[in-house]
């Protein structure tokens, strides 16, 4: 009876330090895990304001050439008329 209950206590002691380590581990890969999301978020916002800048010239460059179509046309069609 008595070498049962040491052979139980053995088992619930490396039960134990198992469950504890991988607690530790889980721990662990759940910090990693946030700082990689935080990277990504911060990441995510970056390209955000990049596409938001590009948009703004891009659209700043397509009316200034069509302004200077505009000017191309009138010069064309006030030298034909000369």
């Amino acid at each position: 009876m008595e070498i049962l209950v040491v052979i139980l206590s053995v088992f619930l002691a490396v039960f134990l330090l198992v469950g504890i380590v991988l607690a530790i581990l889980l721990v662990k890969v759940t910090l990693q895990i946030r700082r990689v999301t935080a990277k990504a978020e911060h990441a995510a916002n970056s390209m955000e304001s990049l596409a938001k800048n590009v948009s703004g010239v891009a659209s700043k460059a397509i009316i200034g050439k069509m302004i200077m179509r505009g000017i191309k046309m009138v010069s064309k069609r006030k030298g034909g008329v000369k």
